[in-house]
């Protein structure tokens, strides 16, 4: 059963099929995982739900976070066995004199965060090696070196992990497409605050832009490659 099943109407779903949408984009021999803004200011530092979970951070997506942190861990585990590139797209502190611009408008929450919350979740922080991309828009790529880093190191495919599905998640898998990179999307390791966003966002991800399936599934995509260590 598709994350999106319930949401989307079987009206819909006739649409995009008719249309020739949701083909498999499938895997290269030299993929990347591309962890996305999982720090305590998108969690919690504990499990809660969401309307517990904001009154630490309202930028948090509550226990959805932690269901993904854990479904994220396997796969981040099979990458380092695999000797396959980890990247981190992460929100860095904010400096109100010189950051604000529209998303301080438009969320002003986004700029009240303490240093706690800009920290990686333990669970799946990086390591010695990792590369570190501090970004300040939704995209991965807009204004980061990634775009430099995955030519350099040879990579054909992105397995994009982390939050939201309809902020972050998505915006980088629509440019990793737009430069003709496979994309992955773990379903249950991506996560937003709206269920429905997370449902029709990777409805329409699967649709045009990224294969999207359980973690299970690309665990044995990626089990299956030839490992660079």
């Amino acid at each position: 059963m598709a994350a999106w099943d319930g949401i989307i109407t079987e009206e819909e779903q006739r649409r995009y099929a008719k249309a020739g949408f949701g083909g498999a984009g499938g895997i290269g021999a030299r993929p990347a995982l591309l962890i996305i803004d999982v720090q305590y200011r998108t969690v919690g530092t504990t499990s809660q739900p969401y309307w517990q979970a904001i009154e630490e951070y309202p930028t948090s997506c509550g226990d959805v976070g932690w269901a993904a942190v854990a479904r994220i861990a396997p796969v981040l585990a099979l990458f380092r066995e695999k000797g396959f590139p980890v990247l981190y797209p992460h929100v860095a502190p904010k400096n109100a004199a010189t950051d604000s611009g529209r998303l301080a408008a438009k969320i002003p929450s986004i700029m009240d965060i303490d240093a706690k919350g800009y920290e990686f979740v333990a669970e799946i922080a990086p390591r010695d090696g990792d590369v570190l991309l501090p970004k300040k828009h939704p995209s991965a790529f807009f204004g980061t070196p990634l775009i430099s880093h995955l030519i350099d190191l040879g990579i054909d495919t992105l397995v994009v992990v982390g939050c939201t599905t309809s902020g972050c998640v998505r915006s980088s898998v629509t440019d990793a497409f737009a430069y003709n990179f496979k994309v992955i999307v773990p379903e249950d390791a991506v996560y937003d605050r709206a269920p429905t966003a997370h449902a029709v966002n990777l409805w329409d991800m699967n649709g045009k832009y990224a294969d999207v399936m359980p973690s299970a599934d690309v665990i044995a995509l990626i089990a299956a490659l030839e490992g660079q260590a």
